[in-house]
């Protein structure tokens, strides 16, 4: 990964947050991030 490609992806990254966080209250992400939190400790069952 280019330092491009990276600082492209941090930056969509750090606006959908900013978008989630004056639309919604950062509810999305907080979702997604139980959610994610869930599967990993589902994955590391499996492992």
């Amino acid at each position: 990964m280019t330092n491009k490609v990276a600082i492209g992806l941090a930056v969509l990254i750090l606006g959908l947050l900013v978008v989630d966080w004056q639309m919604f209250g950062l509810n999305n992400s907080l979702f997604l991030a139980k959610k994610f939190s869930d599967l990993l400790e589902w994955v590391a069952f499996w492992r």
